[in-house]
């Protein structure tokens, strides 16, 4: 048997453990050759599978949501995720990224209510309304903070924004940003929205630092609302402009952000560890009603059929097999029917409960 290695400067064959290191890596192993041989690249397939569920993760500063999506699929070999609802790469915080059958129900948590922490920076106007866009207009600041607090709850309540330019609301099939960058003002539409409160945390009305006179609001909202624009408000309110320097959604929904886990404390982990990171598709319908049914209801019902029982009306229902224990899908009851809204494919249960057990062993 020969015990020769392979020629200088040859590929070397690829091991387990560097396998598995390439996997890990998306695909990509080094190899150096000895001697001054050329080192090279072998590329090796990353086989992605079923992950079902929804990872809370928090989003890092200069990420889109998309590119911070696509990192945690990734991580996970995902074959299929979205997420519920864009925060601009100024943000930090509570993203919540689905995979597999949880992005069914990812539309409720567009819907749902948002909590962000902000800091504005008075004086200074920009072309973003935040820290990103170019300085557009510089003003004296000669605020005290009674009028600050006065003006605070002049934005608490039903009120009405104009959607930012640099959004990525969509207009005849481009994001606003496209129309903005090209210089291009599109006419918009106002939207009705709810600031449920705005507190002020701190308020450094006389700062001299290069920081300038800046104040950190928590605001509690409901969907569609600009957080860039508020501030943008308050600051013409105050009549000395403002921007955002800082943004961070600290919950949506149920969901907040003691709850998340970081891009980079992922890298770090383990396959099985970022796998527990995922939790239960049902954990997107908390707050539904729940409605457990038998083998043969579940199996009728997973096929689309209506159901009837002693169920009062309700317009938000978790179905679930009774025998094992598996959501099978959203739907509301009316008359004693129970009427499906978004259903589980049966490959997606079975995998579901697979990646359950997998994850109790």
């Amino acid at each position: 048997m020969s015990t020769a290695g392979p020629p200088q400067g040859a590929k070397a064959p690829l091991g387990g453990r560097e396998l598995r290191e390439a996997n890990e890596r998306g695909g990509h192993v080094s190899i150096v050759a000895p001697k001054g041989g050329k080192a090279s690249q072998q590329r090796v397939k990353v086989q992605r599978r079923p992950v079902h569920g929804v990872l809370l993760l928090d989003k890092p500063i200069g990420f889109s949501s998309n590119q911070a999506l696509q990192k945690v699929k990734w991580l996970l070999r995902a074959e299929k995720a979205g997420h519920t609802g864009t925060l601009d790469p100024l943000a930090t915080g509570v993203l919540p990224i689905c995979f597999g059958a949880a992005t069914k129900f990812s539309q409720m948590h567009l819907e749902a209510d948002k909590a962000y922490a902000t800091t504005l920076r008075l004086g200074i106007k920009t072309s973003t309304a935040d820290a990103e866009g170019e300085v557009i207009e510089e003003r004296p600041v000669q605020v005290t903070l009674e009028q600050l607090e006065q003006v605070v709850k002049r934005f608490t309540g039903p009120i009405s924004q104009v959607p930012p330019m640099h959004s990525a609301l969509k207009k005849d099939g481009k994001a606003l940003y496209e129309y903005a960058r090209a210089g291009i003002e599109i006419e918009r539409e106002a939207r009705h929205v709810t600031i449920y409160s705005i507190a002020i945390v701190n308020a450094r009305l006389d700062a001299r630092d290069d920081k300038g006179p800046e104040v950190d609001l928590v605001v509690e909202c409901s969907k569609g609302t600009y957080i860039r624009t508020l501030g943008e408000d308050i600051g013409e309110a105050l009549g000395c402009g403002a921007h955002l320097s800082a943004l961070r959604r600290i919950r949506t929904g149920g969901f907040d952000e003691s709850q998340c886990v970081s891009v980079a404390a992922l890298e770090a982990m383990s396959d099985e560890q970022r796998m527990a990171c995922v939790r239960p598709s049902e954990d997107l319908l908390a707050g539904h009603q729940v409605v457990t049914l038998d083998a043969d209801n579940a199996a009728r019902f997973l096929s689309g059929m209506r159901r009837r029982g002693a169920w009062g009306d309700a317009d938000a229902v978790a179905v679930f097999a009774e025998q094992p224990r598996a959501l099978l899908g959203s739907a509301h009851v009316k008359g004693g029917e129970l009427i499906p809204t978004r259903l589980l494919s049966p490959p997606e249960v079975s995998e579901s409960l697979l990646q359950q057990q997998l994850m109790n062993v």
